[in-house]
C-alpha cells in the first residue's frame, strides 16, 4: 500500500495485530488519509503485517512518533496498552484515535481526554458506526418523531457461543490470530458494549445510572487462560438517561448471535437488525387504532430510505459477517483537524459512554451506579 499522497492526513497504526486487517481493508474508501507506517512490539508480527499490505514498518515506536509527516496516531494496541501508549503519542503532539475501549480504567480516559484538552490536540475512540448510513438514518427518524416520545429501548449485542467455536484457528488476511486470551479477559461488555451505548447517547443525550447485572457463565471456555482472570461472559443493565429513555442492553458471547435495536416510542417502534452493518435496514412499525373499542396494534414495518445511498465497504468472514468501515472515524477526525474543528465522535463522548460500559462490565452480580461524566451532545 503506498502511503506516499502528500496531500492526504498522514496517519501510522500502532498494532499490528487481528483488528488492523480491519482497518487497513477500509483505508481505499478515504483517500485523503495516508498509511506512512506501521509499528508493533512484536517485530516478526509487524514485518508479516507490512509485507502482506506492502506498507514500511518502523523500527521504533520512537521512530514513528519523530515521524513529522503523521498527525494522527492509530492505536491498535491491546486494551491493556491504550492508555500508555496513547499518552506518548499526545505526549510526542500526535493525534490520537484509538480502538475501543481507549482506556480500561475511567481514571486513565479522563487522564487522556484533559491532557489531550490541555495540548490542544484531538482525541477520539472507536467505534464509529455512528457515523454508518444505518445510524444517521436511526438518528433522522427519531429527530422527526416518526414514533413520537421515545420511550424504552431494547438493545442486544449477543455474539454467539463463542466458547463452542473453533476461535484458535481465526486469522486476518496477514496473519494476525484472533486474540482470545484478552478478548476472554476483556470480556464482550467491554468490546461490544460500545457500538450501541455511543448510539444511544448520541440520539438521548448523557445517562444519569446504571443498574446491571454481570456473570461468568462459562468459566472453562479457555483452558489455556487462568479462569479467574476471566471477565463476565454475560451482562445484562439498565441504563437511564436524563432524558427519560430507559435503555436495556445485554451483552454476551453464550446467547445465539443478536446485535437487534428496538426503540418503542408513544407512536411506534423503529427497528434495526444488525448494528455491525454500516447499511442495514431502519424498519418502522406505526402505532394504529383501528376502532375505540379495538387496543392499539403496530402496523406492518416499513423500510425507513436511508440518509444516502448505502456501500458495503468490507465483508470479512470470521464466525459470521459484518460491514464496517473502520477507517471511516479516523477520516472523520482527519477532516476535523484540517478544518479546525471537532469530530462528531468527541473524547467527552467517548468518555462517558466508557463510564457506562465499565460500570457494566465491572458487575460481578448486582450492581448500581450513578453516573458523573456528561458531554455535549451535538
Amino acid at each position: 500500500m503506498d502511503g506516499s499522497n502528500s496531500k492526504a492526513t498522514g496517519i501510522a497504526f500502532i498494532g499490528c495485530g487481528y483488528v488492523a486487517d480491519f482497518y487497513i481493508a477500509t483505508l481505499p474508501n478515504h483517500p485523503h488519509l495516508s498509511l506512512r507506517g506501521v509499528y508493533d512490539l512484536d517485530a516478526e508480527r509487524a514485518k508479516k503485517f507490512s509485507e502482506h499490505h506492502e506498507v514500511r514498518p518502523y523500527a521504533s515506536l520512537d521512530e514513528l512518533l519523530a515521524d513529522d509527516s503523521v498527525a494522527i496516531a492509530v492505536n491498535l494496541t491491546n486494551p491493556h496498552s491504550h492508555y500508555e501508549v496513547s499518552r506518548r503519542c499526545l505526549e510526542a503532539g500526535k493525534h490520537v484515535y484509538s480502538e475501543k475501549p481507549f482506556a480500561e480504567e475511567l481514571w486513565q480516559a479522563t487522564d487522556l481526554v484533559e491532557y489531550a484538552e490541555q495540548l490542544g490536540l484531538t482525541l477520539s475512540s472507536a467505534p464509529c458506526s455512528l457515523l454508518g448510513e444505518t445510524a444517521r438514518t436511526l438518528q433522522q427518524a427519531l429527530a422527526q418523531g416518526l414514533v413520537g416520545q421515545p420511550r424504552l429501548v431494547y438493545a442486544e449485542l449477543d455474539d454467539g457461543a463463542v466458547h463452542q467455536m473453533n476461535f484458535r484457528s481465526w486469522a486476518g488476511p496477514s496473519g494476525a490470530p484472533w486474540p482470545y486470551a484478552d478478548e476472554f479477559r476483556v470480556g464482550p461488555t467491554l468490546e461490544h458494549a460500545a457500538y450501541y451505548l455511543t448510539w444511544l447517547t448520541a440520539f438521548f443525550g448523557p445517562a444519569s445510572e446504571v443498574t446491571s447485572y454481570g456473570g461468568l457463565l462459562q468459566p472453562d471456555k479457555a483452558p489455556d487462560v487462568d479462569p479467574t482472570a476471566l471477565a463476565p461472559d454475560f451482562t445484562c443493565a439498565l441504563v437511564r438517561f436524563h432524558s427519560g429513555v430507559v435503555a436495556r442492553l445485554t451483552c454476551s458471547t453464550v446467547a445465539p448471535e443478536d446485535h437487534s435495536l428496538r426503540i418503542v416510542g408513544d407512536e411506534g417502534v423503529l427497528s434495526v437488525a444488525e448494528c455491525w452493518d454500516y447499511g442495514a435496514p431502519v424498519t418502522l412499525r406505526r402505532r394504529v387504532e383501528m376502532s375505540e373499542s379495538t387496543p392499539h396494534y403496530l402496523a406492518e414495518p416499513q423500510r425507513i430510505p436511508p440518509v444516502r445511498p448505502t456501500d458495503r465497504p468490507f465483508r470479512y468472514e470470521r464466525h459470521h459477517g459484518h460491514d464496517m468501515d473502520f477507517a471511516r472515524g479516523i477520516a472523520d477526525m482527519a477532516e476535523a483537524i484540517r478544518g479546525g474543528g471537532s469530530p462528531r465522535l468527541t473524547a467527552r463522548h467517548a468518555l462517558h459512554v466508557l463510564e457506562i460500559t465499565l460500570a457494566v462490565s465491572s458487575a460481578e452480580g448486582a450492581a448500581h451506579t450513578v453516573l458523573h461524566t456528561t458531554f455535549d451532545q451535538t
